[in-house]
């Protein structure tokens, strides 16, 4: 009769869980934001997070920088620029008073990504991107159009949508409010014969006592 003990079952060896300081990437946008931070943390003003949508607010000095990161980082692969918008933060306390958003999507992974770079009332000037997104071209000159935000480098920088003599910028906060006679066929010649010519003619015609909205 055998004295030998049974065996215990043994316990297949498990890797030991990541420590708290461990944080994997769990999405191509937080996988982003960890690259930008590793690379270019000083231009990196904070990532706003909403939704599930990732905003990188970055300084306008190295948007280039960043933008071509994003785009040419093989495991990110922001390779389409969707759209190119501004923000207006007039009477909202916020500094500085512009911004300058680019829409970013990866056709690799279908990932999403904005990027929102400061730009200041007294210097409204930013990098154009129009050399790493060819598509830039008519999306920063309504962007210069509407808001007054300037595309240094841009190879056309002219407006797209206003006259060539118009005055001021429409979709700024301070831009006059008001509303203009619609023109038909009755009617068009008597409106084409008052019509102001001038911002200033258009303030004291069409002004409105009504406050823009600011929020």
């Amino acid at each position: 009769m055998s004295t030998t003990p049974p065996t215990e079952p043994t316990t297949p060896a498990t890797s030991p869980p990541p420590t708290t300081d461990e944080v994997v990437p769990a999405t191509p946008a937080e996988l982003a934001v960890a690259e930008v931070r590793a690379a270019l943390s000083e231009a990196l003003v904070e990532v706003v997070e909403f939704r599930g949508e990732m905003t990188l607010v970055v300084r306008k000095e190295a948007l280039l920088s960043i933008i071509r990161l994003l785009r040419d980082d093989p495991a990110l692969q922001f390779d389409r620029l969707a759209d190119v918008t501004a923000v207006d933060y007039l009477n909202l306390g916020r500094e500085p008073r512009f911004a300058a958003v680019y829409h970013l999507m990866s056709r690799r992974t279908y990932a999403r990504l904005r990027v929102r770079a400061q730009v200041p009332e007294d210097d409204p000037v930013i990098d154009s991107v129009t050399a790493l997104y060819p598509s830039a071209n008519w999306l920063e000159r309504e962007v210069y159009d509407m808001m007054g935000i300037q595309f240094a480098g841009h190879p056309d920088p002219t407006r797209i949508l206003m006259p060539d003599d118009w005055e001021g910028h429409p979709l700024r906060k301070d831009f006059p409010y008001g509303a203009e006679e619609i023109d038909f066929s009755f009617n068009h010649e008597v409106i084409d014969a008052e019509r102001p010519q001038t911002l200033t003619e258009r303030e004291e015609r069409y002004r409105t006592n009504r406050p823009v909205n600011n929020y």
